[in-house]
């Protein structure tokens, strides 16, 4: 099976959140299972490394585009350079005009190097439009949503240009949506087959609540049978509390409370139970609940919080460090993450929505205890007897899960065997990497 995923970010190379982690964990596992596995991406100035250049070249409607080659666990990494990707960070204002760019380059750079795969595979908006110029081209292709939520939308009149897609494709069948251009959409419509990164999620997003607009479309591709959530698997290597680099390596709760003394005293915290956050600081993710149920949250726990994104909410948690039992650090930290995931007792995760969410796998592999919103993937990988879970997105719902956890906390004997269940679980890639290429063969 030869298979190529295209995606925006790929670790360690590329990465701002989850998706990169699933670029570079999937097509591992899908090359280790036999599969000749190839992922293209940006070329970006901030890229980590650097690549073999091994193609230049012009490409009709885009300019100047170089490729550059890293080959890593089994896999060929392919980075197209375009000068709208020649500037610091990862992502724009301008986006959908240069993954406009980006998508109208890949093909002719697969085509250049003699790369012609069984399936193209693309994830989120950004490789909507590749989706749509391989299909038609006769290609077989699959499109993964990772978060229905970002759609890569534009003033159709201003961005039809950027796309070279032909002038039948820009009606409500095709990409046009609501006046604009909307990548996400090209990728639906275009691809053989759909899926999204958790079974829950891919129900919930057939609904008005979740669909962002895009629910009729999304019902029709479910009612077709084009529509499936796999979900996410973890680097179980990456995240191993028995091999971890940045923490105490431990395999059973004596060890784990090493890490917890450590992080109280990084943060200078009282011996109250520690609740985790690693996160973006974003709507979608609760953060602004947990910023009210804090007054709460304080009268039972300490709570370290990680993460970067909205100013509000970072200058509200900026505010609330100054508690003696909080501790925030804004930002990406990949070692202080492991650290709080490894220190922490439980984990909280109040998500408005969550596609699939990796912080929840990783805490229970650590033997931390999520408490988490009932939705999309959290609800597939948290069970009743190792988490907390509760329904509604408000701070007192929140607020009373965790007094609810902190009750457990007092029984220890029964919060040791949560902990050795979570730490049990088996969230490796190994089935959802079979399941995607099972996808691919019915395609």
């Amino acid at each position: 099976m030869r298979a190529v995923h295209v995606a925006s970010e790929v670790f360690p190379f590329s990465r701002s959140g989850g998706l990169g982690d699933v670029l570079a964990a999937l097509p591992a596992v899908q090359a280790r299972l036999g599969a000749d596995v190839t992922v293209v991406s940006p070329w970006y100035a901030a890229l980590t490394g650097t690549p073999q250049e091994v193609w230049r070249g012009e490409v009709p409607g885009v300019g100047p585009v170089r490729a550059g080659e890293v080959r890593q666990d089994g896999v060929r990494f392919l980075f197209v350079g375009l000068p709208a990707f020649e500037r610091p960070g990862l992502y724009h204002p301008d986006d959908v005009e240069r993954f406009c760019a980006f998508g109208r380059a890949v093909l002719p750079v697969l085509h250049a190097l003699e790369i012609r795969p069984d399936v193209l595979h693309g994830h989120d908006w950004q490789a909507g439009l590749v989706v749509a110029h391989a299909h038609l081209l006769g290609w077989r292709t699959a499109f993964t949503i990772h978060n229905l939520q970002y759609q890569g939308r534009w003033n159709l009149a201003e961005a039809w240009a950027w796309t070279g897609l032909p002038d039948w494709t820009f009606g409500p069948e095709g990409v046009e949506f609501f006046g604009d251009l909307n990548l996400m959409k090209a990728g639906l419509v275009f691809a053989g087959q759909v899926t999204t990164v958790s079974p829950t999620y891919a129900r919930e997003i057939t609904t008005p609540q979740y669909g962002e607009g895009l629910d009729g479309l999304l019902v029709r591709l479910a009612l077709e049978g084009r529509l499936s959530g796999i979900l996410n698997g973890l680097d179980q290597d990456r995240w191993n509390p028995r091999t971890d680099p940045d923490i105490h390596p431990y395999t059973d709760a004596a060890g784990k409370a090493a890490n917890g003394a450590a992080l109280r005293a990084e943060f200078g915290l009282d011996g109250a139970p520690l609740l985790g956050v690693v996160s973006r600081l974003a709507d979608q993710k609760g953060m602004d609940l947990l910023i009210e149920a804090l007054p709460e949250l304080v009268k039972d726990w300490n709570v370290v919080v990680l993460g970067g994104g909205d100013p509000l909410l970072t200058a509200a948690l900026t505010g609330w460090a100054q508690h003696p039992r909080v501790a925030f650090v804004p930002g990406l930290n990949e070692a202080l993450a492991h650290r709080v995931y490894a220190g922490a007792d439980a984990f909280a995760m109040p998500s408005r929505f969550e596609p699939c969410g990796l912080s929840q796998m990783i805490a229970m592999r650590y033997g931390t205890l999520p408490v988490v919103r009932e939705t999309g993937g959290l609800v597939d990988t948290v069970p009743g007897d190792v988490g907390f879970r509760f329904a509604d997105a408000t701070p007192q719902a929140l607020a009373a899960a965790c007094r609810e956890t902190r009750t457990a906390y007092e029984d220890q004997p029964e919060w040791q065997a949560r902990m050795e269940r979570g730490m049990a679980l088996d969230f490796s890639w190994d089935g959802p990497a079979r399941q995607y290429l099972a996808l691919y063969r019915g395609l």
